[in-house]
Formats: structure tokens, sequence, C-alpha cells
């Protein structure tokens, strides 16, 4: 029997094994860079090469202080759409009073985080990949390890950090802006006082599901780190190559993020 030459064209179950093991290999990336930057954190002081403060305040600026305009807007269109959907489902059981139920709960179990993670994914986390991307192929990541600096310490490190800390701000004020814009609609629509409103909204919202919103919040932001370094250290092929990393690092992130958060919803509603 003749072997297949490296010429032969892949057959089908030969690209699912490729790839299937190409993804393989990217998770245990991701986890060997997650842990080596916890490390990073925990260890760099002991080893005279800190974390520095002001890199994780410039990141956080750019995951968070710059994306307040877009997450506010979008936030306040989804409370406003909620409010709409609502009202009219509920109209026809003669509920629609109860609407400010599913709009706490909506908004502080699901679309808060999720929305968020979403923004932050296609903003920052594209922006990351590109950036580690236009660093390898420019050799600048090279550069450090010459200069005796840990590349996972000068750019992970810092962007993990300021992605715990900036996504669930963000989430915050995200649920905060939904539940504002829906209040805007139910006022107006259900001739409610806005003091009416938010007591209802208070009443239907426990401390639990506040908490359940932001955990979640924290697990997107460590995936959308991950996933956007991954890529960005894969990139080959020039400028072309960054474009497409970066494409494939927002479809990855919003991927991932939508996939943990049902499995999420199917744990704990069990």
């Amino acid at each position: 029997m003749s072997t297949p030459s490296s010429d032969t064209p892949a057959g089908p179950l030969e690209r699912i094994g490729r790839g299937t093991a190409a993804r393989l290999a990217e998770i245990g990336y991701a986890a060997t860079l997650l842990a080596e930057s916890v490390m990073w954190l925990v260890m760099g002081a002991f080893r005279r090469q800190p974390v520095h403060v002001s890199q994780i305040v410039r990141q956080g600026m750019e995951i968070g202080v710059l994306a307040l305009p877009i997450v506010t807007i979008l936030s306040v269109a989804i409370g406003i759409m909620l409010a709409i959907q609502g009202i009219h489902s509920l109209r026809a059981f003669g509920a629609e009073a109860r609407v400010t139920t599913g709009i706490a709960l909506s908004v502080f179990r699901e679309f808060g985080p999720l929305i968020t993670a979403v923004l932050v994914a296609g903003r920052s986390g594209s922006a990351l990949t590109a950036r580690i991307g236009t660093m390898r192929i420019s050799q600048e990541i090279d550069a450090l390890r010459v200069m005796g600096i840990a590349p996972v310490r000068y750019l992970v490190s810092p962007a993990l950090v300021a992605m715990l800390v900036m996504v669930p701000l963000l989430t915050f004020w995200s649920e905060m802006m939904a539940v504002a814009g829906a209040g805007l609609f139910v006022v107006a629509e259900l001739d409610m006082t806005m003091p009416t409103y938010l007591d209802r909204v208070l009443l239907a919202t426990r401390v639990d599901d506040v908490f359940h919103g932001l955990g979640k919040s924290v697990i997107f932001a460590v995936l959308i780190t991950l996933v956007g370094v991954v890529n960005g250290a894969s990139v080959t092929g020039g400028a072309e190559g960054v474009g497409r990393a970066t494409t494939r690092s927002v479809v990855q992130a919003i991927s991932v993020i939508v996939f943990t958060d049902m499995v999420f919803a199917f744990i704990l509603t069990r």
C-alpha cells in the first residue's frame, strides 16, 4: 500500500482532525498564557519585573473609559427595545404592568453582561489582536525577549487586569443605562411615574441577580483577553494576516461569549 504524499489533497476526515488538533493547541496555549499572566502579577515584584500600574491604567482607559459613549447609547436602546417587546407581549394577557419584572431580570442576568462583552470583544479585543499581531510581524516581540523583557508580563498581564476591572464596571453601567432607557418608555406608555417604576424594578431584582451578571462579566473579560492574544500571536502573512486574525478574533470571542452564557443559563436554572 502506497503512503500518501505531501501533495495529496487532504480528505474531509483529515481536515477535521487537523482543525481539531489546532483548536486544542490554541486552548492549551490560552491556558498557558493565563497561568503565566497570573504568575507575573503575583511574582513579578519578587523578580524585579513588576507589572506596571501605568500600563494597566492606559489599557483601562482604552477598554473602559473610551467605550462609555457607545455602551451608553446601545444600552439605552436595548432597554427601550425590551420595554417595547415586553409590553407588547404582556398586553395580550392584560399584565403589561408586570413588564418591570421581565426588564429587571433580563437586564441584570443576561443582556447587560452579554451586550457589554460583545461590544468590548468587537472594540478592545480586536484592537489587542491587531496590536500584538503587528508587533509579531515587525519582530518587536522578539526584540522584547532580546532586551530581557517577558512579552507576557509586558503585553498580556496589563491587558488582563484592565479587562478584569473595566468589563464588570462597564457591565454595571450598561445595566443602569438599560434600566433607565426601559423606564423612559414604560413611563410614557403605561402612565407610570419614574419612582414607581424604579421601586418595582428594585422589588423584582435580588442581589444574586446583580452578582450573577457581574460574575459572568469577569469570565467574559478573561475570555476576550485570551482570544485576542492567541489570535494576535498566531499572525502570519504581513498586514493581510493581521486583518484576518482580527476578524477571526472578533468572531471567536463573540462565539465563546455566547456559548459560555448559554452554559451559565443552563446550569443556573437547574
